[in-house]
């Protein structure tokens, strides 16, 4: 496990940016937080990282998902709406990782263990309130945990 500060939303935007180039398909982000935590903001450097800067990556709030190309593909979802946790499967998480990787904001949505269901390789992400900024703390399963090594903001 590795706690990062992030004062402001570059920090923020450099995690992302810093854990794209790690991702292998198959695997599951999982990002933790309140409202207002920054989570969106991390999604967003992370899927430019693996796109293109001027990518536009809304928040998938209110289409649950969003698809990108890239290498590998990556699915953004926001399953803050699922009321059950086999909605996720209607809106297509075993395709995404089956194809790529997925992206998932709001991941307590699929029950106490969304590991269950996302495979061996995942990383967790939670961002709180720290003093002005943020804090991350990023933990890996599977292959992540040697992996984790390799995140530097």
């Amino acid at each position: 496990m590795k706690t990062f500060d992030l004062p402001d939303a570059e920090a923020t935007t450099r995690l992302g940016q810093a854990i794209a180039p790690l991702l292998e398909p198959g695997e599951a982000i999982l990002l933790y937080g309140p409202l207002g935590m920054g989570k969106s903001t991390l999604a967003r450097g992370l899927i430019r990282a693996l796109t293109r800067p001027d990518e536009d990556v809304p928040s998938p709030t209110f289409t649950l998902v969003q698809f990108y190309e890239s290498d590998p593909p990556i699915a953004h979802f926001d399953l803050y709406r699922l009321s059950r946790p086999d909605e996720a499967f209607e809106i297509g998480l075993d395709e995404a990782l089956d194809e790529g990787c997925a992206l998932i904001e709001w991941p307590e949505r699929l029950g106490e263990d969304p590991a269950r269901f996302l495979g061996p390789d995942i990383l967790t992400i939670t961002l709180a309130e720290a003093g002005e900024g943020r804090a991350a703390t990023v933990s890996g399963a599977g292959t992540w945990e040697a992996r984790l090594e390799n995140v530097h903001v």
